[in-house]
């Protein structure tokens, strides 16, 4: 790991003397809590968005992380999901769930004494379709780890080195980033996708994606899965199915993190 990196990214958080960080659960903002609170101590404070896209399982694993190191974390109700606009699922959908998060986070912070709100994007983010950035650039959202040129394998790597129990993380995403932008979002399409979800991970399966299709489900699994997932073909369409939906298809191309923003990016995605 380069030192260098790690040098400046304890500076930048030095400099920001009391820091709220808004904090997922997954592998970038934990390794940013985990420095900040190395740095600043009691004077770094973990915050988290509750909200109808967020699984319960997620929560729970932040909660976890956020004890393991330490920090006083607080969970704050967010409510994006009352936003017509939000609902609309339009390709800038992630900047109105920003907008809605970081207004709430940043007037917690503010009312705490905590002047800064930092969060845990990365160099490689910059490959992607991430409209929550805009919302993030307008609202002065600070990004420590992209300041000092962290990429997500130099994440990985500090977050094993510090043992957080979560450096190997798979990548994840909200609920909303299951379902084909155009379609109206609703709670009952969010419910599917994380009961189905769950059931995936509770069979082994740690990498993967229930693409909401109306009554389609579509599983994205690695494809060194497959021949497990075939193998527990009755059992995996049983779940699926008592989620909701009718037909439960996997795709051969396999897990690819951001497949739905493949319509207008063909190259890159990771949500």
């Amino acid at each position: 790991m380069d030192t260098e990196k790690i040098t400046l990214l304890q500076d930048i958080l030095r400099s920001l003397k009391r820091l709220a960080v808004a904090y997922s659960g997954g592998t970038d903002s934990s390794l940013l809590l985990k420095v900040a609170h190395d740095v600043l101590g009691q004077d770094v404070i973990a915050l988290t968005a509750i909200s109808a896209s967020l699984a319960n399982d997620e929560r729970a694993e932040a909660e976890a992380v956020a004890r393991h190191i330490g920090v006083q974390h607080i969970l704050i109700e967010s409510h994006e999901t009352d936003d017509p606009l939000y609902l609309e699922n339009t390709p800038q959908r992630c900047y109105f769930c920003k907008t809605e998060v970081y207004d709430r986070l940043i007037d917690y912070a503010r009312q705490h004494g905590y002047d800064c709100l930092a969060d845990g994007t990365n160099a490689d983010d910059a490959l992607d379709h991430r409209p929550g950035r805009q919302a993030a650039r307008e609202r002065g959202v600070r990004s420590p780890l992209l300041e000092a040129g962290f990429s997500k394998d130099d994440i990985r790597r500090l977050a094993r080195q510090v043992g957080l129990p979560n450096w190997d993380k798979p990548a994840a995403a909200c609920l909303s980033s299951r379902i084909p932008y155009g379609t109206h979002i609703s709670l009952e399409m969010l419910s599917q996708v994380e009961q189905a979800e769950r059931s995936l991970h509770l069979m082994g399966f740690r990498q993967l994606r229930v693409r909401h299709h109306d009554q389609v489900a579509r599983i994205e699994v690695q494809p060194e899965d497959f021949p497990e997932i075939l193998a527990m073909r009755d059992a995996i369409v049983q779940a699926v199915k008592a989620a909701g939906y009718l037909y439960v298809t996997l795709d051969l191309a396999g897990f690819r993190s951001g497949s739905l923003n493949e319509a207008f990016l063909p190259k890159h995605g990771h949500r």
